[in-house]
C-alpha cells in the first residue's frame, strides 16, 4: 500500500535566506505589538522610542544579512521582491498607522501653520541634512559637490539663520541629495531585496543599513544634550515631510491600481537613478535571441 512519506524539515536543513526570512515576519509581528499593545500614557516618549530604535536597529541587523546573501549584480524582478509576503503585511501595517495617526496631524500641522513657517521648517531640516549630504560627498571622492555642500551649510547657517532661510540655492548653490546608501552603491554593494521598514516605509536592505550612517551623522543626533529634544525634533521633521505629500498623494491615489507595486516601482526607479547620479546604465537587451526559444 503506498502513502505518502511524512517529511521533517530539521531547523539545519533551512537556508540562510530562509532564516532571515522568517526572522523579518517575527520583526513585524513585533512592530505591531510595540504600537497596539505597549503604548500606554504612563509610557514616557523617550521610553517608547528607545524601545522603537532598538527594533530599527535589529531590521538593519537583518536587512545587512539579506545584503550579504546579495551579489552585486542587479536583481532580477522577482529577486528585488524576494520578501513580498512580509513587505505587503508591513505596508498594510504602515497604511494602517499612517491613516489612523501620521495623516490627521500632519493635516492639522498643514492647517494650523502658514505656509512661510512650514518652509521654514523644512529649510531648518534639510540644512541640517547637508552635513549628511557633506560627509557622502567625501566618501564618493565627489569633492566638487563637496565645496558647495560645505558653502550651503555656512551661508544658511549664518546669513539664512540657523538654515531657517535657504540663501544659499539663490547663490547658485543647489540642494544635493546624497546618502549612505548611495555611498554603499558606490563602493559596489547590492541593492539586496526591496524590503519595507516599519514607519519608515519602501527601503531595500542596502538603504536600510543605509539609515543607520544617516541617523548617526546627522546633527539632530549628536548636538543635542536631550533625548526629548532630539526625538522631539526628528518627529516634527517626520510631520513636516508627511504633510509635504498631502497635496502629491491626491494626484497619484486616482492612477494607482496597486499602491503597494507602485511605491515599490517608483523606490526603486529613484534610487538607482540617485546612485548614477541621473544616469544609469541602460538595461541589456538581447534582441538577437529567439522569443520563442528563451534561453535556459
Amino acid at each position: 500500500m503506498s502513502g505518502a512519506v511524512p517529511v521533517t524539515i530539521l531547523p539545519g536543513s533551512l537556508s540562510r535566506y530562509e532564516r532571515t526570512r522568517a526572522h523579518a515576519m517575527r520583526e513585524a509581528r513585533a512592530w505591531g505589538k510595540i504600537v497596539f499593545r505597549q503604548f500606554r500614557p504612563s509610557l514616557g516618549v523617550s521610553r517608547l522610542m528607545n524601545i522603537l530604535s532598538r527594533r530599527f536597529l535589529t531590521a538593519a541587523g537583518v536587512a545587512l544579512l539579506l545584503v550579504g546573501c546579495a551579489s552585486t549584480s542587479e536583481p532580477s524582478r522577482d529577486e528585488q521582491d524576494s520578501l513580498e509576503s512580509y513587505n505587503r503585511a508591513m505596508f498594510a501595517f504602515n497604511d494602517a498607522v499612517d491613516k489612523a495617526l501620521f495623516k490627521p496631524v500632519a493635516k492639522a500641522y498643514r492647517r494650523i501653520l502658514p505656509e512661510p513657517i512650514t518652509i521654514s521648517i523644512g529649510n531648518f531640516f534639510s540644512n541640517l541634512n547637508d552635513v549628511v549630504v557633506l560627509l557622502n560627498d567625501l566618501l564618493q571622492f565627489k569633492l566638487h559637490l563637496a565645496a558647495m555642500d560645505s558653502s550651503r551649510i555656512v551661508f544658511n547657517t549664518t546669513f539664512g539663520v540657523a538654515g531657517l532661510f535657504d540663501v544659499a540655492s539663490r547663490m547658485e548653490l543647489p540642494k544635493h541629495n546624497e546618502d549612505f546608501g548611495q555611498t554603499l552603491g558606490y563602493w559596489g554593494f547590492g541593492n539586496g531585496p526591496y524590503f519595507v521598514l516599519p514607519f519608515l516605509g519602501p527601503s531595500t536592505a542596502r538603504d536600510a543599513i543605509g539609515l543607520v550612517g544617516n541617523f548617526f551623522t546627522n546633527p539632530i543626533t549628536w548636538a543635542t544634550d536631550s533625548d526629548a529634544v532630539a526625538w522631539g525634533l526628528w518627529g516634527l521633521d517626520l510631520i513636516n515631510r508627511r504633510s509635504d505629500l498631502l497635496r502629491i498623494e491626491r494626484v497619484l491615489a486616482e492612477d494607482q491600481i496597486d499602491p503597494y507595486s507602485f511605491q515599490r516601482s517608483a523606490y526603486l526607479q529613484m534610487r538607482r537613478n540617485l546612485v548614477y547620479d541621473g544616469n544609469p546604465p541602460a538595461p541589456d537587451f538581447d534582441f538577437d535571441a529567439d522569443p520563442d526559444n528563451p534561453p535556459q
